[in-house]
């Protein structure tokens, strides 16, 4: 019993978690095996099982790490902020984490009873209930937020991976560009028309207009104005 003791001391949970993320970001999940990791905690694979069964657990829980320190934002003001902030901590924590929206697919479909499926929905539906939506309608109002938010953060992740090598997002961005005004203008008339607004555009300043769109949906339809006042 006093060897477990030591290993549990000398290895925690926490710092085997850490290092996860570490070989993640650096590797992908392609490089995260439990050979890499003891390495990078000069340790043995027993004192690494101690704490974690197989690597799936493991993912589990680098997932829930990440998502978790993403979702420590202040308390805003107003509950629309506060799912804004929300929203930025998820984006921004997908983009700096390249192998994490693939992850959030997959634990979100595969084990929504797991924990980093309850910790975003409750981070972003305590503020949908603040805001004012009506009982009956919170899931389905929340999910849109979820689905929206983890979406649009994802693509932009896979959008930085993908992009022709060794090009900036703006030379990638002004391709795009010039190869939508190049289409046939009748069959892509509408393509053709917003092309030049791909150039340059800033992909954290899109994703945040979408989540206006999305809670000014949610205003209009849960929220309609009170008799006497505009808008």
């Amino acid at each position: 019993m006093a060897p477990r003791t030591r290993r549990t001391e000398a290895l925690s949970r926490d710092r085997i978690v850490e290092a996860a993320v570490e070989l993640l970001d650096t590797s992908g999940e392609a490089g995260l095996t439990f050979r890499t990791l003891t390495e990078r905690l000069a340790t043995g694979a027993g004192a690494i099982y101690w704490h974690v069964a197989n690597k799936g657990e493991l993912l589990e829980a680098a997932t829930d790490g990440v998502i978790a320190a993403a979702l420590t934002v202040e308390p805003a003001g107003a509950p629309r902020d506060g799912i804004r902030a929300v929203a930025l901590g998820l984006y921004d924590a997908i983009e700096h984490h390249p192998w994490l929206a693939t992850q959030l697919t997959s634990q979100l479909s595969r084990s929504p009873w797991g924990s980093v499926t309850p910790r975003i929905f409750e981070a972003i539906g305590r503020r949908v209930h603040a805001l004012g939506v009506p009982e009956g309608h919170r899931f389905t109002t929340t999910s849109a937020l979820v689905t929206y938010i983890l979406g649009a953060a994802g693509q932009n992740a896979a959008n930085a991976t993908s992009a022709v090598p060794h090009a900036s997002r703006a030379e990638f961005l002004d391709a795009v560009s010039k190869a939508w005004e190049e289409l046939d203008p009748d069959d892509y008339p509408f393509t053709r028309a917003v092309a030049a607004e791909v150039r340059g555009h800033d992909d954290r300043e899109q994703f945040l207009a979408g989540v206006d769109l999305v809670l000014a949906g949610i205003t209009a339809v849960h929220l309609p104005a009170r008799p006497g006042r505009a808008g």
